[in-house]
């Protein structure tokens, strides 16, 4: 039932968000593993923010939302799902044709299962910290990112996991 639920979840996040300017969001994808081997595959949708702080020859400071749905594919007693949304402030070098960017940001996280691994995260919800950088070539972007998730010691057992991953940024 809870996998249903996730499943229309993103179904209607990515239809409304697709209805509402299709050219203004783009489509992510990426491969993870946890320290312990766990697989992470996720997809998701981000929204630029429309504003660039601190511009100067060197570069500037923008961001995004980032929304998405990440399978975490560990032992049969251990597969995951979780739901993500974040605002992500990057900075963006200026370059001729690829631009070195990095990235941070602090989000929210709802998982299917408290358990990952041997992890016991203590509350579905979960806090998403993250740290990346990569290079953008005009409407695309690879990377590398980590990404940490902990309930912030709302409840115990807090043991937290962080997922290393490569990702990759399409313009729809």
């Amino acid at each position: 039932m809870m996998r249903l639920l996730i499943m229309s979840a993103v179904t209607a996040l990515v239809l409304g968000l697709s209805v509402q300017q299709a050219s203004a969001v783009d489509l992510t994808a990426a491969v993870g593993r946890t320290e312990k081997s766990t697989t992470t595959l996720r997809i998701g949708l981000q929204k630029n923010f429309q504003s660039r702080w601190w511009q100067s020859d060197v570069g500037a400071l923008t961001g995004y939302w980032d929304a998405g749905y990440t399978f975490w594919k560990g032992n049969k007693t251990s597969d995951n799902h979780s739901l993500s949304i974040s605002p992500v402030l990057v900075y963006e070098f200026n370059a001729d044709v690829f631009k070195p960017y990095v990235e941070a940001g602090v989000g929210v996280s709802l998982f299917e299962n408290t358990r990952i691994e041997s992890r016991r995260l203590g509350s579905s919800f979960q806090f998403e910290d993250r740290l990346g950088f990569g290079l953008r070539l005009y409407n695309q972007a690879l990377g590398l990112r980590v990404t940490h998730y902990s309930n912030g010691s709302l409840k115990s057992p807090n043991d937290g996991i962080e997922v290393y991953s490569l990702h990759y940024r399409m313009a729809l």
